[in-house]
């Protein structure tokens, strides 16, 4: 089975690479050259215009401006599918997106899976990630291959996409909260003499924790800050479902007051820093100093 990939990022090429291991011919895309190569370092090949049409299409970009663009704008990947081939379309959107992006693939003959992803950089790399799809029965089976190569979970939403778009929003609204949460509440454990290492070490045995504080609260204890997921994720991510829940007419002040703190840390210049970077926000007003910070 012949693969293209667009988007090599923390995401993209571990998800690119776990298709190498399940014997597919993995073809890539990005702007960065570093993450080209480190793609065709694991035995993947350059996306060239000479490259083989492809049976499917991963598209693991930022967002659904560059995913319009990928599909059919101006590198138009979508053109370089066999007839019937599938794009599995994995960045965050709105659900009417991604039902815009799966009547415009299927006008050209083409399958389109809703396909947002969960899991992180490191399950990623492993092909352990969780997969909220929704699209035609023909779409899940055309991608099956890809689908059983990147994840060990595939949640199969519903039979047109939007289902899939609609789930990632939920869990984005979770972990952007929860993300925000845990920098919140360490550094107000820090004002009552609790260092972050203690706090770590007692939490994540208590009711109080989630899985976000568990993967991310360990790189501020370290004080270390290379980017798994930045923190210009967030502004984009919770930006869009408080967009979905305006159409809705549904409130969301929780997450509309994590974002808050998100655009902060942009605003600090931290936002090609790992998200849990966000616990400098509430460091620099409390006059604090985390782990690792002079």
């Amino acid at each position: 089975m012949i693969l293209h990939f667009a988007g090599l990022g923390s995401m993209g090429l571990g998800m690119a690479l776990s298709c190498l291991r399940a014997g597919l011919e993995v073809h890539g895309a990005d702007t960065n050259p570093d993450r080209l190569a480190a793609l065709v370092a694991g035995g993947g090949q350059a996306l060239q215009p000479d490259s083989p049409k492809a049976d499917a299409l991963v598209c693991v970009v930022l967002n659904a401006e560059q995913t319009r663009n990928v599909l059919f704008g101006a590198a138009a990947l979508a053109d370089r599918l066999r007839p019937g081939g599938v794009i599995l379309s994995c960045a965050t959107v709105a659900p009417a997106f991604a039902r815009e992006m799966e009547a415009e693939a299927e006008a050209r003959g083409l399958c389109y899976l809703d396909a947002p992803i969960s899991g992180g950089s490191i399950k990623a790399a492993s092909g352990q990630l969780s997969i909220m799809a929704a699209g035609k029965p023909e779409a899940f089976a055309a991608a099956r291959p890809v689908l059983d190569a990147m994840a060990t979970t595939v949640f199969e939403l519903g039979d047109t996409a939007g289902p899939g778009s609609a789930m990632k929003a939920v869990n984005q609204m979770l972990a952007g909260v929860h993300i925000a949460a845990m920098a919140e509440a360490m550094t107000f454990g820090m004002t009552q003499g609790v260092a972050p290492d203690r706090f770590l070490e007692v939490i994540r045995q208590c009711a109080g924790t989630s899985w976000m504080l568990e993967n991310r609260a360990p790189h501020i204890v370290a004080g270390d800050y290379s980017p798994h997921s930045s923190v210009n994720i967030w502004p984009k991510d919770l930006g869009i479902v408080l967009d979905i829940a305006r159409e809705a007419r549904f409130p969301a002040p929780i997450t509309a007051a994590a974002l808050q703190q998100y655009l902060a840390a942009a605003g600090m210049g931290l936002g090609q820093e790992d998200d849990a970077a966000v616990a400098k926000v509430y460091a620099r007003n409390a006059g604090l100093t985390l782990p690792g910070e002079a």
